[in-house]
């Protein structure tokens, strides 16, 4: 995947928001200008003999001859920083405005926020707010928001110039039960990924999930694309190769298409044993379970939500790795490269009788 910072839409309020803010330093120099003209050619009177721009209230001291008047270099860079503090205000005015009117319209406070500052990626964890910048120097996607269509169905299309270039997949576990691979094919599902296993969150113990042969055996047979997740809950560099290897060691029978995946999420409603790793060290358990697959020869794919991607894990030293990423909502929020997109957890595909996470491929992931 392609990521760019920002969707269009996003994108485009940014440039309008940049544009005012630019407009409002301009209007303020410019009224300055006039002023020092009047100034210049006409003196400190007005022509009925009164003060016209009492010089002092404007800049201070100034040196003057009998026609001229002469600003410091001090005192000009304080004009000019008194326009830039101006258009600050004017932003942030315009900022809270912005905020209440979409909390006015029902939104959620960081729904307004997002809307609102669209430099920063806004996620809301460990009770508070994060603004994280956004950084230019990593990978973008170019993805357009036009160009996603939802079904009414709820599934999702990527389409270019008429023509459907994404592809439709899933991801399941022993939550889905028995599954149908046959009529999962039939339905249209072009690739799926298979829970391996896990680590336990708080056992530390490596599970084979129960239904993972079943899986990767009816996905195979049916002409399913496969590829498989681990979650993960690695600690030291010695845990995350442990964890590797036992993947490479279940998944060694069967024909793997599609990437295989390190999943390191957070433990929603409780404390995993990996939580309290710091951003270095979990990048590094990441790192180091995705070069173990890779060195198998296998292509190796991170998970990730919002959360994850821009306060748990340092992306820059992941950018040599395809991303998979989770979030359930059509704004295409989320700017950096990824190619799969996880973009619901209560999908409906026929022959599975639970409700299954649904995925889509902005091109192709298997070989």
């Amino acid at each position: 995947m392609r990521p760019s910072y920002g969707d269009f839409i996003l994108e485009q309020e940014k440039k309008e928001r940049k544009k005012r803010r630019y407009l409002i330093v301009i209007v303020v120099l410019v009224l300055v200008l006039i002023i020092s003209a009047v100034v210049v050619f006409f003196g400190e009177k007005d022509f009925s003999g009164k003060d016209l721009f009492p010089v002092e209230d404007v800049m201070g001291t100034v040196e003057q001859t009998e026609q001229q008047i002469y600003y410091s270099q001090e005192e000009l860079d304080h004009l000019v920083e008194k326009a830039v503090q101006s258009a600050k205000v004017e932003a942030s005015m315009e900022a809270l405005a912005g905020i209440k009117q979409y909390l006015a319209e029902g939104k959620s406070a960081v729904e307004a926020f997002r809307a609102v500052y669209t430099d920063d990626l806004v996620i809301a964890a460990d009770g508070r707010y994060h603004f994280v910048p956004i950084r230019e120097e990593l990978k973008h996607n170019d993805y357009i928001v036009e160009n996603l269509h939802v079904l009414e169905n709820g599934e999702y299309q990527y389409v270019e110039e008429g023509e459907v270039i994404s592809h439709k997949g899933i991801d399941v576990s022993r939550f889905q039960g028995k599954i149908d691979w046959n009529a999962v094919a039939a339905d249209g599902v072009n690739f799926a990924f298979i829970r391996v296993g896990n680590r336990g969150y708080g056992s530390g113990a490596l599970l084979q999930d129960e239904t993972f042969e079943r899986n990767i055996k009816g996905a195979n047979a049916a002409g399913v694309k496969a590829g498989v997740y681990f979650f993960s809950q690695a600690v030291t560099e010695a845990e995350a190769i442990e964890e590797a290897n036992f993947v490479l060691e279940q998944i060694a029978p069967y024909q793997i298409d599609c990437p295989v995946v390190c999943d390191m999420e957070m433990i929603a409603g409780d404390e995993g044993r990996a939580d309290s790793l710091t951003v270095e060290q979990r990048t590094q358990m990441i790192k180091t379970f995705c070069d173990t697959i890779a060195n198998a020869g296998y292509t190796p794919m991170i998970y990730m939500n919002l959360e994850l991607a821009a306060i748990r894990i340092n992306l820059a030293e992941l950018e040599g790795y395809d991303k998979w990423f989770a979030y359930y909502n059509p704004e295409m929020y989320f700017p950096y490269e990824y190619k799969v997109w996880q973009y619901s957890e209560k999908g409906t595909v026929a022959g599975i009788s639970e409700p299954v996470d649904m995925n889509i491929a902005f091109e192709a992931i298997w070989e």
